[in-house]
């Protein structure tokens, strides 16, 4: 049964298990998860009885502790195979070699990456410390209860791997590339001293001394301020070197950054820093950095991997759109990743990075001239002759905006991000396919609930968060709202909360804002009545970001009649639903059967209706349903049509079709289960089961006799072979 090759497992971020042919192992339970990272840290040890039960349940065991330990060893080695965990000297051991492990692996790498760094082989150490940092997915031993120090030292050798790694890059003369992430992590660290002084060291060695002298005046008054001390030995003695003149090392810029220097005629045209030279410093030299994006003020958490596939998109395509529901955090990741991106390609785009915000945009004609203002690329007219004069009035782009726009960038290597989009999508498309032809420098980066459908585009959808970093999200903007506020205390109400919101960031900010009043578990119950309670977002957004209805509000305003009678009447279903379900349920009242599929697709691509393949939702691999697609609300969502729907008085209507077609998928399965069917009928009453359930329900709720007899008769056979009747 497990013959696919040693396991692999990964314990630096959620705790995982994989066979050598790439099969993911499925592991159960937290507790299970925290029995193999117990044994994970340390392979080929053989641990007493005693030693996991305190591993795994902390202070407090189980009343049978010995005996739900040895349930749970049984489990596991049914999940990796009898041969992963053996027994001996009275205890367990997993029967591993330390390189199978993540963490041991990690240390390995590190290891000899210091070592090639130590040789003067910088090349070999980034190569080697690049492959250790990507083992790392989120916090050390997540799923250990107490995970203590070993959690702690694994986090201080991360640092002492990254502070490598941008030592080599200083090394291969990449000072520009490594100051980014330099910046992020002394402000993380901001009394790691060997960390600040590798950061004065880059901006020396890329010709910002000035920056350095003020960098170390930061430090020094933090340090004074903090611990009552001075700087060490060595920023000391760098400050000392830097106070001293050094020689040129860069060649001075081809042209002035002036509006003159673009070659621009003082006639018609942009006057302003946006249109400085467009002549390209030389590959791999240093160039100020440009654009606008603007220092953000709260913590970027977790997307660790987004992020790397968006630096991935971006540096082989020219279009790439975030496609996800509003709150899903698009705004955020579109200017975390063009930094990123801009970092790890320092020569890719050297007139910038922009961030033109179309949400203010009213008026879709308005778009390109919102891009031009965001550029720094209004026009200016000097007319100091008649003659001039009429050539400006006459000239065709002069009123033409999206052609002033495409002139303006199109001797340019920029990254444009076009921000906020659906409401402006024919005109955020129009102007993206115009830039993109007649400007082969400019990249485009959208956010959107919707497809900008330009040829080219690459979709790179931004789903909720996982659990574990939506409770990441929490502990940090909880922890913000209210002094001492902690996830450990009460981390059942807190998963409730993250979980009944979907993983939505800008659902989990509201929520955490009103820890202020409200304990965890008091505002776990009430998020029944999510959209009177999660209205406390920031002053100065936008104020359809300030509150839970307003974002879906957003959403709902952009839709068509017939797509919103189809939204609203998704919200009868439990667990999602089919096709033939939806045609069933959704048509009637102005929609017809043979136009829900299309309303479907599109409440689709405005990232209000979530559609997965039915085996991927039955958790198994398998397709229950004939490899047919589900579809489904979010709970947000769906608690917003429902609402929507109780105001149009369709309720009674759409739960009644709703209990008509699954009583019919009921009757005519029940047959099914009694020949060479029965497993594809109990896999389609199984994916089912939710709906099954809601229908009845309901023909109890309604007193109708009939309808539930025939539900109870037609599902009993099931119940009894899959064991629901309790």
């Amino acid at each position: 049964m497990h013959d696919n090759g040693p396991v692999r497992y990964g314990i630096l971020g959620t705790t995982q298990a994989g066979r050598a042919d790439g099969t993911p192992v499925a592991l159960g339970g937290a507790r299970l998860r925290a029995l193999l990272t117990a044994l994970a840290l340390r392979p080929g040890r053989a641990l007493p009885p005693e030693v996991l039960i305190a591993d795994i349940w902390g202070a407090d065991p189980p009343a049978d502790a010995s005996g739900a330990l040895q349930a749970l060893v049984g489990r596991l080695r049914r999940a990796l195979g009898h041969a992963a965990v053996a027994s001996a000297d009275g205890g367990y051991r997993l029967c591993a070699e330390p390189d199978a492990i993540d963490l041991h692996r990690f240390e390995r790498l590190v290891a000899e990456g210091g070592r090639a760094l130590g040789e003067a082989d910088p090349a070999r150490a980034a190569a080697l410390l690049d492959d250790a940092l990507a083992l790392w997915r989120g916090p050390a031993l997540a799923d250990l209860p107490d995970a203590g120090s070993w959690a702690a030292g694994a986090e201080r050798r991360r640092l002492d791997a990254q502070r490598t790694r941008l030592a080599a890059e200083l090394a291969l003369g990449r000072a520009d590339r490594a100051l980014p992430q330099l910046h992020a992590l002394c402000q993380e660290h901001p009394l790691d001293e060997p960390l600040q002084a590798l950061r004065l060291r880059a901006l020396r060695a890329a010709g910002r001394p000035a920056e350095a002298l003020a960098a170390y005046e930061e430090i020094r008054t933090g340090l004074a301020d903090r611990l009552g001390t001075d700087p060490g030995p060595e920023l000391r003695a760098l400050h000392a070197e830097l106070l001293r003149p050094q020689p040129a090392t860069r060649p001075s810029s081809p042209l002035p950054e002036t509006a003159s220097a673009s070659g621009t005629p003082y006639g018609t045209g942009t006057g302003s820093p946006a249109d400085a030279s467009a002549t390209d410093p030389a590959p791999g030299s240093a160039h100020p950095r440009r654009g606008n994006l603007r220092a953000r003020l709260t913590s970027f958490v977790g997307r660790d991997a987004d992020l790397a596939a968006l630096r991935s998109d971006l540096a082989e395509h020219r279009l790439v759109t975030l496609l996800g529901p509003g709150g899903a955090g698009k705004t955020r990741l579109s200017q975390e990743g063009a930094e990123s991106a801009a970092a790890a390609l320092p020569d890719a785009w050297p007139h910038g990075v922009w961030l033109a915000e179309l949400a203010p945009v009213d008026d879709p004609q308005t778009v390109p001239e919102a891009v031009l203002t965001a550029l720094g690329a209004r026009e200016t007219v000097v007319r100091s002759s008649t003659a001039e004069g009429l050539r400006a009035a006459t000239d065709a782009t002069a009123l033409d905006p999206l052609a002033r726009l495409a002139e303006h960038c199109a001797g340019r290597r920029m990254l444009l991000v076009l921000d906020n989009c659906e409401h402006v999508i024919g005109a955020a498309a129009e102007l993206a396919e115009r830039l993109l032809a007649h400007c082969p420098g400019v990249t485009v980066l959208a956010t959107s609930r919707e497809p900008l459908a330009v040829p080219g585009e690459v979709l790179r959808p931004v789903e909720p968060l996982p659990d574990a970093v939506a409770l990441r999200l929490l502990a940090d903007r909880g922890a913000a709202a209210r002094s001492g506020f902690r996830i450990e205390d009460d981390p059942a109400a807190c998963t409730e909360i993250c979980r009944r919101l979907d993983g939505l960031p800008l659902a989990v900010e509201l929520a955490a804002a009103r820890l202020r009043l409200l304990s965890p578990r008091q505002l776990a119950d009430r998020l029944d009545d999510r959209f009177r309670l999660l209205t406390s977002g920031s002053r100065t957004v936008l104020p359809r970001q300030q509150t839970l209805r307003a974002v879906v509000d957003w959403s709902w305003d952009l839709t068509g009649e017939p797509e919103r009678a189809v939204l609203r009447r998704l919200s009868v279903f439990s667990g999602g639903c089919d096709l033939a379900a939806a045609e069933e349920v959704c048509a009637g009242g102005g929609v017809d059967r043979r136009e829900v599929a299309a309303l479907l697709g599109s409440l689709i691509d405005k990232s209000l209706v979530v559609a997965a393949p039915a085996g991927k939702e039955d958790g198994d691999g398998r397709s229950g349903a004939g490899g047919q697609m589900r579809y489904q609300l979010l709970e947000t969502v769906g608690e917003y049509a429902g609402e929507r729907l109780d105001e149009a008085g369709e309720r009674a209507g759409a739960e009644r079709r709703h209990l008509v077609a699954y009583r019919e998928l009921a009757r005519t399965t029940d047959p099914l289960l009694r020949g060479p069917g029965q497993r594809a009928a109990m896999e389609r009453l199984e994916l089912e089961h939710d709906n099954l359930r809601t229908a009845l329900r309901r023909a109890v709720a309604a007193r109708d006799e009939h309808e539930a007899l025939c539900l109870v008769l037609s599902l009993q056979w099931f119940w009894s072979l899959r064991d629901h009747r309790g």
